[in-house]
């Protein structure tokens, strides 16, 4: 069996950024999608796509730009290690 790879990133781990984008992405934008189009008239499946597209493109856009100023503040996606700041001798 293979390893599994790490990766050890300076910064921002983007691939964190694009995964916790993609979930929270999924998980909140598609029931604000499903009440926003209760309020609108989509008479056929192809003005249903199409604003699905436009409000889901709105609430991943906000949605990457928050997730990745969380991981820039709070080091997120570093697998755990303490923020190189840090004293080595206290507990977080």
């Amino acid at each position: 069996m293979q390893p599994v790879e790490r990766s050890d990133p300076d910064g921002v781990d983007f691939g964190w950024v694009m995964q916790t984008t993609f979930v929270v992405t999924i998980l909140v934008g598609s029931p604000v999608v499903a009440v926003l189009s209760t309020t609108t008239t989509l008479p056929t499946w192809g003005a249903r796509a199409s604003f699905a597209v436009r409000v889901g493109a709105v609430i991943w856009f906000l949605t990457a730009v928050v997730v990745y100023l969380y991981a820039r503040r709070t080091n997120a996606g570093d697998g755990g290690v303490g923020r190189p700041d840090a004293d080595p001798n206290t507990e977080d």
